[in-house]
């Protein structure tokens, strides 16, 4: 029988394998995901690095600047202007979120129960925070109005004060009319923050706490708290450096005076590129990274645990 010829496989053509399913969903993903990446890093990353190089140098309107090292902070700390801005953001933001809480809360715990015209009341609750910044302080400004203004008109009406007060002006009661307007504007979303985490809370719970006995008071310390805490982190968090960053309320009832009783950070750094210190200006903004770098990773560790 004649020997059958045995194909030679050293010279058979290579066999070519196409990308697998896994690899194929991979780089679909990451041409989805790119156009996102790509503008975070333009409009986000780019200018975040930047305006921290910036701190670093004595940039003015006109001028490269040159690196100076910490030569912008040395002055801010030595600077009695921006000392009493850091207390009076502390005061501020400090104040906005005690009433922001008490209230939020307060009112979060009613709409949760079953009031009537209960969806009226969660609807109209939205209205500060659902109006303009812009619109909300100048109404803000012209109820604090010495002439013509509500507050000066009741008071003066009910016979509480003899002379018109000018809130906006006085020393002592600039911040303190901050403060009312800031917490005003800003307490809706704690409310509906709230409100949301309210209804994840399984209504057993208290029903066996109230058969145990439990008061109110301990239903909602052993309850209602440890149930919503990690909301109540995150508000605080949120909340925090959105008040600290705010700057129309500020700027549009006393634009940080009397002298710089209301001057915050914000208010600061704009006065800074008025006056066309570019470096100074981004130096005012970078110091409260370190202070919400530590809030951040606070937060995160207090979310962590059970």
């Amino acid at each position: 029988m004649a020997e059958q010829a045995v194909p030679n496989l050293s010279h058979a053509a290579p066999v070519r394998r196409g990308l697998s399913m896994h690899q194929r969903d991979s780089i679909l993903g990451y041409l989805l995901v790119a156009p996102v990446v790509i503008c975070l890093a333009i409009l986000v990353i780019y200018p975040f690095f930047f305006a921290i190089w910036i701190s670093f140098t004595d940039r003015v309107i006109g001028q490269p600047g040159h690196f100076i090292g910490l030569a912008n902070f040395r002055y801010l700390f030595n600077w009695i202007d921006f000392q009493a801005t850091v207390q009076n953001t502390i005061v501020l933001v400090i104040s906005v979120q005690i009433l922001k809480f008490v209230f939020g809360l307060g009112i979060a715990l009613l709409l949760n129960q079953a009031i009537r015209a209960r969806q009226f009341w969660r609807g109209l609750i939205l209205l500060p925070w659902a109006m303009p910044a812009f619109v909300a302080f100048i109404t803000w400004k012209l109820l604090y109005a010495p002439q013509g203004g509500a507050f000066n008109l009741v008071l003066l009406n009910t016979g509480l004060f003899d002379s018109h007060i000018d809130f906006l002006s006085s020393k002592a009661l600039a911040m303190p009319s901050v403060v009312v307007a800031s917490f005003w504007r800003g307490f809706p979303f704690w409310v509906i923050s709230f409100l949301a985490a309210l209804q994840t809370v399984p209504p057993e719970l208290y029903e066996a706490a109230a058969i145990d006995g439990a008061s109110a008071w301990h239903r909602f310390r052993h309850i209602t708290l440890p149930s919503i805490r990690h909301v109540l982190l995150v508000v605080i968090l949120v909340s925090t450096i959105s008040t600290t960053n705010s700057f129309e309320a500020v700027w549009l009832m006393t634009q940080g005076g009397p002298s710089v009783s209301t001057m915050t950070f914000p208010v600061l750094a704009y006065f800074g590129m008025q006056n066309l210190r570019i470096g100074q200006a981004a130096a005012v903004s970078v110091s409260l990274l370190p202070f919400f770098v530590m809030m951040v990773f606070i937060t995160a560790k207090l979310l962590q645990e059970d």
